[in-house]
């Protein structure tokens, strides 16, 4: 008995020794990669002019860019627009071709949604990437402290 409870103490103490390694480099690696795009909330975010670098910047910067996005299309997603649009002249007629049809054009608001779409998933990510890394972080020190708990439980047996 007390071989096993020093074998898997030994094992619990370096799987968690390699989780809070993995956890801490996860952190520090989302963290750089966040933090080299120079992104700064803007004066209407709910806190504005800091830099976007922790989960609760990445947070507001993607319910920024959902709102302005929202604002521009007049409060449609994508899949609440066609994907062409009646193209209009200076008077805002629709334009027509010579058998009489209307031409249309690419809907340009709803486009926006793939860029915002794309933009609000790569901050998502990162707070994902941010929340995962701190999870395995905890669970390394759990490992570790299971660990010590039993070798102590060996020096009984």
């Amino acid at each position: 008995m007390k071989k096993i409870l020093i074998a898997t103490s030994v094992l619990a103490v370096v799987a968690g020794i390699a989780m809070v390694g993995g956890g801490t480099w996860g952190i520090a690696f989302t963290y750089k990669n966040v933090a080299q795009e120079n992104i700064t909330t803007p004066s209407d975010a709910l806190i504005p002019g800091v830099s976007v670098i922790g989960p609760l910047t990445l947070k507001i910067q993607a319910d920024t860019i959902r709102k302005h996005t929202l604002n521009t299309t007049g409060g449609k997603v994508f899949a609440e627009m066609p994907r062409q649009i009646p193209q209009l002249d200076e008077s805002g007629t629709p334009v027509v071709d010579e058998d009489g049809k209307q031409l249309m054009v690419a809907n340009t608001p709803r486009d926006m949604w793939i860029t915002a779409t794309t933009l609000i998933t790569a901050l998502n990510l990162g707070i994902i990437s941010y929340a995962f890394s701190g999870l395995v972080l905890f669970l390394g020190f759990v490992s570790i402290w299971i660990g010590i708990v039993f070798y102590a439980l060996s020096k009984k047996y």
